[in-house]
C-alpha cells in the first residue's frame, strides 16, 4: 500500500493547544504560554507558523512566515511576505525536499495575497537559517550587513527591492548593559532568565526590555532583531545565549575573571 503523502498542518489560535508551536511542545511550560500568546497577538497582523507532518503525525519540520510590514527583523520589504523561521529537525530528513516544500508553501500564501514576492534573512552563524535552500529554489540576494544576507524571489518586478536597516546605528545608545527581547522565539525566556540571574549574581545593573511590537524589532540594534545584548553601545550577542556563554562574555568585557 502507497503510503500517505506529507501535509502542511497551519496553527491557529484555536488549535494551537493540540498542534503546538514545534519548537516547544509541552503546553504547560511557561515559555510554551510566552510564545503562544505573542503568536496569538501577532496572528491578527497575519503572522502564521506551519507544520510539516508525515503520514504518521510525526512533526518534521515548521516554518513561520509574515507580511513584512510586521515582520520582527530589520528590513524593509513592503508587500513582501517574510520568512522568520524555517526547520527540519531530524538530520535524516535533511536534503529530502523537504526544506523546499516549506518554501513553497509559504510563496503560495504570498501569491494568494497578491504580494509582490518572498524574502528571508539567512546567515551562515546559529539560530537562522543558512541561505543555500533559498538559492536553490530561486531567491537571489539583494542585500547584505556584516553576517546576515537578505534574499529575495520578487515576481512584481516593479516593487522595491527588499533592504536592511542600519541596525548599528542604533547601539551607541544602550550604555550601560542592556539585553533587550522578544518572545518570538520561545527559548529567549529561559535565556532572559539565566542571564538575569549571572547578572545578579555578579552585580552587573543589566537592564531587560522586552519587545512589544514589530517596529520595535526593526529598530532593534542588531540583525537578528529579537535578541540583542550589548555593553557601552558595543553588540555583543544578537542571539540566544546560555548563562555559562555569559559568564564568558562578562570575563572578556571586565577583565577581571576573579568577578565571574
Amino acid at each position: 500500500m502507497e503510503e500517505a503523502p506529507l501535509k502542511i498542518v497551519a496553527v491557529t489560535p484555536e488549535n494551537v493547544q493540540t498542534e503546538t508551536l514545534f519548537c516547544i511542545r509541552t503546553v504547560k511550560n511557561p515559555d510554551f504560554e510566552g510564545k503562544r500568546k505573542w503568536y496569538e497577538r501577532r496572528y491578527t497582523e497575519g503572522l502564521r507558523l506551519h507544520i510539516l507532518k508525515d503520514s504518521h503525525e510525526r512533526m518534521l519540520g515548521f516554518i513561520e512566515f509574515v507580511p513584512a510590514d510586521f515582520a520582527w527583523r530589520p528590513v524593509d520589504a513592503h508587500n513582501f511576505m517574510f520568512i522568520h523561521c524555517m526547520y527540519i529537525q531530524s538530520k535524516k530528513d535533511r536534503n529530502q525536499g523537504l526544506g523546499s516544500m516549506l518554501v513553497a508553501h509559504a510563496e503560495a500564501a504570498a501569491r494568494t495575497e497578491r504580494m509582490a514576492g518572498l524574502c528571508v534573512m539567512a546567515s551562515k552563524g546559529t539560530w537562522i537559517a543558512n541561505k543555500n535552500i533559498f538559492l536553490r529554489n530561486g531567491f537571489t540576494q539583494v542585500d547584505q550587513k556584516g553576517r546576515f544576507e537578505l534574499l529575495s524571489k520578487k515576481w512584481n518586478k516593479k516593487a522595491l527591492d527588499p533592504k536592511l536597516r542600519d541596525w548599528e546605528r542604533h547601539q551607541k545608545k544602550y550604555m550601560g548593559w542592556h539585553l533587550l527581547y522578544a518572545e518570538q522565539c520561545p527559548w529567549h525566556n529561559k535565556s532572559v532568565s539565566a542571564i538575569k540571574a549571572v547578572a545578579e549574581e555578579h552585580a552587573i545593573d543589566l537592564c531587560v526590555t522586552r519587545l512589544e511590537t514589530a517596529e520595535e524589532a526593526k529598530q532593534a540594534p542588531s540583525g537578528y532583531g529579537v535578541f540583542s545584548l550589548l555593553h557601552n553601545g558595543k553588540l555583543l550577542e544578537d542571539h540566544y545565549l546560555s548563562a555559562t556563554r555569559f559568564k564568558k562574555i562578562l570575563e572578556k568585557e571586565l577583565g577581571n575573571s576573579s568577578r565571574v
